[in-house]
């Protein structure tokens, strides 16, 4: 029974199983994450349209509910420039203005994206972590990055953004930098000038709290307002109010497939995080494990009435950074923004929203990364074409349609990779080792056998094209006039039962018979035999012969090559 509860929940078994000496260090990493995550908080509720208390809501209960579900130590959850930049493109043309809605609309998103992770990692889809390639992931984060920059020009320059995308409001800049309020822009350069001062002076100080609190003491004593400095106004405390949704529930079908986006972004996103800062500290993290602790940190944000939380990189690396040992990091991290959220939001009001947009804009260029986009072209070209139309298609159609070609793109190299894969005609070397035949010459043809290997699972839509390449790649040896047997290694592309496939290897077997050339199936025995008496296929001498692993069916062809013997395992280790 307790090892199922450690088991559903990773991070309580560290906790119960505590040791004093992580005490100082967990505390003073987590007084570090705190500092970090209360502006970062406050600036990306400005970025997702609500009100900053929201902000604060959306770390306290999901860095909690992540510390006992969550497998990775070092992980902190939190909201994320590129989760809030994708709600605020969706649930803003929703709420048409009306502020409660939008809200409302925030956290039902919120509720939906964890029900998607908690679902994903009932199913054990996991390995979604893999599913958006890093080309892919990076176009993405770029597109977002330089979306955020953009938005928040009207932030620090005092203006408002009359047009809804990207690229209309770069067109437009130079028009509105004729309307630039003076005040605001000073108070951004006074942000500035503070933010990049704690850096060089105190690098380990976090700066983005600091430059926040410089301006809102500047507008508190010097009453900024006067002068219509726009600041993020009054912060309403004390614990979340569950509100009954004031909007037609048929809204909720324009939130479904953008929060199963989301859901698929923020965690590939976190897994990446988590799984460097594992690797970096000695320890593995469970995929499956690591979706359910997303989906249910965001389901906890949703009922806290705050919005989507993923895995949060710069807090995480202030964390290790630090010296945080476990998961109690995020644990008092949390008690200390929750406290603020209770008590202390009165100076809140006095934050300028310049001050907010500069911080947002950091984030952002940190998240920028264009020139590891570039070396792309010169290591992988396809992988460069993949980040390029991700990054072009957030800038040009938006963020929600970017995110969606991005999981298409994804899916499409899947499905291109297992459609069309590599394959090898396989000969032995002069140890009697199976390998690929080259131009090295380092293996030689074996002698009345052909041997062919497809490096893909066979299903419906590629039976057809290994059909093909078999019968091209049988048609260029040089002499097939004494050719016996054409031998399949079963291994690696035999992985289930289809009957597409199984009547495709019926048509080979006619092909080759007709040319009395026996078809033979190397590896796998147990299954093909099992499947092959499903689909009403014969075996043996009037039908397909299938041995149980390379090497056998070799030495029962009789060939003059010496043959080494291995086992099963060796035989998966085939020489490329």
């Amino acid at each position: 029974m307790i090892s199922r509860l450690y088991d559903f929940m990773p991070g309580l078994n560290t906790l119960l199983h505590y040791e004093r000496k992580w005490f100082a260090d967990d505390v003073r990493a987590a007084l570090s994450v705190a500092a970090v995550a209360l502006p970062v908080a406050i600036a990306y509720a400005q970025l997702t349209g609500v009100n900053a208390a929201v902000g604060l809501y959306s770390c306290i209960l999901p860095m909690i509910l992540y510390a006992l579900f969550g497998t990775s130590r070092q992980l902190i959850v939190g909201p994320d420039a590129a989760t809030c930049a994708v709600i605020a493109a969706v649930v803003t043309p929703l709420a048409a203005g009306d502020s409660f809605k939008h809200w409302q609309l925030v956290v039902t998103m919120t509720a939906m994206t964890g029900f998607w992770c908690f679902i994903a990692s009932r199913f054990k889809l996991g390995v979604l972590a893999d599913f958006l390639s890093k080309p892919i992931l990076m176009g993405l984060l770029n597109g977002v990055a330089i979306t955020i920059i953009v938005g928040q020009f009207s932030k620090i320059l005092g203006f408002t953004f009359d047009e809804k995308y990207l690229l209309e409001r770069l067109a437009a800049i130079p028009t509105y930098l004729s309307h630039t309020h003076i005040p605001t822009l000073l108070m951004t350069f006074f942000t500035i000038a503070v933010y990049f001062t704690m850096k060089r002076l105190k690098p380990t100080w976090p700066a983005s709290m600091f430059a926040i609190a410089f301006g809102a003491i500047l507008v508190w004593l010097f009453n900024l307002k006067q002068f219509d400095i726009n600041t993020i106004g009054t912060v309403t405390g004390g614990l979340p109010v569950f509100h009954l949704p004031v909007y037609d529930f048929g809204i909720i079908r324009e939130l479904v497939v953008p929060a199963l986006n989301l859901a698929i972004v923020s965690f590939v996103s976190m897994m990446l995080t988590a799984r460097s800062f594992a690797a970096k500290n000695g320890y593995d993290i469970d995929a499956d494990k690591e979706f359910r602790a997303l989906g249910i940190a965001n389901i906890g944000s949703a009922l806290s009435q705050g919005f989507a939380v993923s895995g949060a990189d710069s807090r995480t690396a202030v964390n290790d950074d630090s010296g945080g040992k476990t998961q109690l990091v995020s644990i008092i991290a949390a008690g200390i923004i929750a406290i603020i959220a209770l008590f202390l939001t009165a100076p809140l009001e006095f934050i300028p929203s310049a001050a907010l947009g500069v911080v947002l804009i950091i984030a952002s260029i940190h998240l920028l990364d264009l020139k590891a986009v570039w070396q792309l072209k010169r290591k992988d070209k396809h992988a460069f074409y993949l980040a390029l139309a991700t990054l072009f298609a957030v800038l040009f159609i938006g963020v929600i349609p970017g995110i969606t070609l991005a999981v298409l793109l994804g899916l499409f190299q899947f499905i291109r990779t297992v459609m069309r894969p590599t394959d090898n005609v396989l000969g032995v070397d002069v140890k009697g080792v199976v390998r690929s035949l080259d131009t090295t010459d380092k293996a030689k043809a074996v002698q009345g056998v052909f041997i062919y290997r497809f490096n893909s699972p066979l299903t419906y839509f590629n039976a057809g094209y290994f059909k093909r390449r078999l019968l091209e790649q049988y048609a260029r040896q040089k002499d097939d006039t004494q050719t016996q047997c054409v031998i399949i290694d079963a291994v690696p592309c035999f992985t289930h039962l289809d009957l597409s496939v199984m009547a495709m290897l019926a048509d080979l077997d006619m092909i080759f018979k007709k040319r009395d050339i026996r078809l033979e199936l190397a590896g796998r025995k147990r299954q093909l035999l099992t499947w092959f008496e499903i689909a009403g296929m014969t075996t043996g001498k009037e039908g397909i012969y299938i041995h149980s692993d390379l090497y056998v069916a070799l030495r029962k062809n009789s060939v003059s090559q010496p043959i080494k013997q291995v086992d099963l395992f060796e035989e998966s280790q085939i020489a490329p």
